[in-house]
């Protein structure tokens, strides 16, 4: 679904998504959808990063406990068989 808005952008800004958008082969719209959707995954992935400092949590420590896990949790499974992935 997409929504039709108004905005306004400055000559030099609208000059240079211009040039991106037909460097990249898409509409103008879709350069500037694709532009405001990477900004605000950005943000979002900065909001969670920041939190994720402030809690200090270790995520390469958790994710080698999660690791470790599902060694000891397969190795029980399949008690010297190759497990499968």
């Amino acid at each position: 679904m997409t929504t039709k808005v108004t905005l306004s952008f400055s000559d030099q800004t609208i000059a240079d998504a211009r040039r991106w958008a037909e460097r990249d082969g898409v509409s103008l719209s879709a350069w500037i959808d694709r532009a405001a959707q990477e900004r605000a995954l950005r943000e979002i992935f900065s909001a969670h990063a920041e939190a994720v400092r402030r809690a200090k949590i270790d995520l390469d420590a958790a994710a080698l406990a999660d690791e470790e896990e599902i060694a000891l949790v397969n190795a029980e499974l399949y008690r010297g068989r190759r497990a499968s992935r």
